[in-house]
């Protein structure tokens, strides 16, 4: 089976990152088209290939599959020797909980933090929504962390799904440098230290492209 996956810019498509990393991680073999955003020919070039004019879209097999949620669950059926999702079905239960909240929520932190590879920022207050919104985060890496995660350092022990989907937090929280307790710290290495992410942070730093709406002020 041949695939593609088209993705948005590294430094800022979030949402690309995620089944990125997770085809990636798990060896699953995939050509990638990056379509950069925000040009003048960006529609029309990735509904080339997406029904929904976004990113990303996974193409191959026979399938067109677009969302990141969706890629994610298409490829843990479609190469069941990998443990995309945990194998118990608690920590399974556990870990699709917290994707879907991922999927739909934080809008305060992804407003005033877009994910952004190209710089840093100095850590302000950024108000109380963006405040609760990691205070959720940090807390459901906890519990995850506490309940399923003693046979490794991600969320489930193992990387899987979950860790993909909150990858794009962890580097939020580093580039906007909040402050970190230690067993978020740990986690947050972790997931930057992977050669898949290590390698996804080295493509960003070599993009020509600058988005200007996701420059937020320092």
């Amino acid at each position: 089976m041949s695939y593609m996956l088209v993705i948005g810019n590294r430094r800022y498509s979030s949402w690309s990152l995620r089944p990125w990393l997770v085809a990636t991680r798990f060896g699953i073999p995939f050509e990638e088209k990056l379509i950069p955003l925000d040009q003048p020919e960006t529609r029309a070039a990735i509904l080339r290939h997406s029904p929904s004019g976004r990113v990303p879209c996974l193409v191959g097999a026979g399938a067109v599959v677009w969302d990141s949620l969706a890629i994610i669950e298409y490829l843990a059926e479609t190469f069941p020797e990998h443990a995309i999702w945990p194998r118990d079905p608690l920590a399974r239960a556990h870990a699709r909980s917290i994707v879907a909240e991922m999927h739909s929520g934080f809008q305060a932190l992804r407003s005033a933090c877009p994910m952004n590879l190209r710089r840093t920022f100095a850590f302000r207050d950024r108000g109380p929504g963006v405040a609760a919104d990691v205070a959720r985060i940090t807390s459901l890496w906890a519990d995850s962390r506490a309940r399923f995660g003693a046979d490794g350092p991600f969320l489930f022990g193992d990387f899987t799904a979950a860790d993909a989907f909150y990858a794009p937090v962890v580097l939020r929280l580093l580039g906007y440098a909040f402050p970190l307790d230690a067993g978020t710290a740990a986690y947050c290495a972790a997931i930057t230290e992977l050669p898949a992410m290590q390698a996804w942070i080295t493509a960003a730093a070599e993009e020509p492209w600058i988005l200007s709406a996701d420059e937020v002020d320092a």
